[in-house]
Parts: structure tokens; C-alpha cells; sequence
């Protein structure tokens, strides 16, 4: 009786094999469509696959990059937080006079609510699913078509200036 593989199974020690029989870990076009050829892969299908594949590769980079960006942007606000409050309670232990421990006026408060946000904030950053940030992802995406929008038209315009 044949053994029979999970549709993930059979993938995976494709891939292996593949990767085993070429030297340079990468395989031509020529070499995808023989292989799907001895595989019985209609070309048409093989094609589909390609795009699909192009698709969610575009999508990955899209998720990596978008991931980055709001790193970035909470490492900044971090950092931004660090200074403004440090300055604060500097300036509550000069105004009162006393030490710093002893006396923490409004700067506490301030460190404590805006510590807060930047909880919540950094909380939403760490979210890589989930409905927010599927909102978050396309409203970045639909920003950054836009600016390469018109990026592609300021340059055109000055091209031809």
C-alpha cells in the first residue's frame, strides 16, 4: 500500500529535495517549469502560483516594514519621554528645593499619565494581528501609495522641466 502524505508533508520534503539537488540554492525559471512539468503542473498553473506568490512576498515586506516604522516611531516617542521627564523632575528639585525623592511634584503625575499612554502605545506596537491592526496596516498602505503617487508626479514634473 502507498504511503499516503499530508498536503504540508509532501511540500516540505519537496522543498528539501529541490533544495538538495541544486548546488546554489536557487533554481532558474527553466529548471521551476521542468520541475512542475515532471510534477504534471500545467504552465498556467505554475504562472498562477508565481503571482500568488509574488502577492503574499509583497505583503511580508509590506508587514516588515510597516512593523519597523512603528518601532521606530515608539522608540523615538521613548526617547522623547525620557528627556521631557527627566527634565521635569529636574525642575521640581530645583523649585522646591528639596531632593529629588523627597519632593516629585507635577513631573510625577505627568511621568505617570503619559507613561501610560506610551504603555498603551507600545502595547498596540507589539499587536502584529488582530482587527486593529489590519486597520492600522491598510491605512499606512493607502498612505504610502499616496505619497509614491506623488512622488511619481513631482518627479515626472521636474523630469521634464
Amino acid at each position: 500500500m502507498d504511503k499516503l502524505y499530508a498536503m504540508e508533508d509532501a511540500q516540505r520534503i519537496l522543498q528539501l529535495a529541490i533544495a538538495q539537488e541544486t548546488e546554489s540554492g536557487e533554481l532558474s525559471r527553466q529548471q521551476l517549469l521542468e520541475i512542475a512539468e515532471e510534477l504534471n503542473i500545467s504552465p498556467a498553473t505554475l504562472k498562477t502560483a508565481e503571482q500568488e506568490w509574488q502577492i503574499m512576498k509583497g505583503q511580508a515586506e509590506d508587514h516588515r516594514l510597516f512593523q519597523q516604522q512603528r518601532r521606530q516611531k515608539l522608540q523615538s516617542q521613548l526617547v522623547r519621554y525620557g528627556i521631557v521627564i527627566s527634565f521635569l523632575v529636574l525642575i521640581d528639585a530645583v523649585t522646591v528645593g528639596g531632593t529629588v525623592l523627597g519632593h516629585l511634584g507635577f513631573s510625577l503625575y505627568v511621568a505617570l499619565f503619559w507613561g501610560l499612554g506610551l504603555s498603551l502605545k507600545a502595547w498596540r506596537t507589539l499587536q502584529t494581528s488582530g482587527e486593529r491592526y489590519d486597520r492600522d496596516l491598510n491605512k499606512w498602505r493607502r498612505k504610502r501609495t499616496v505619497q509614491q503617487t506623488l512622488n511619481g508626479v513631482v518627479n515626472r514634473f521636474l523630469g521634464s522641466a
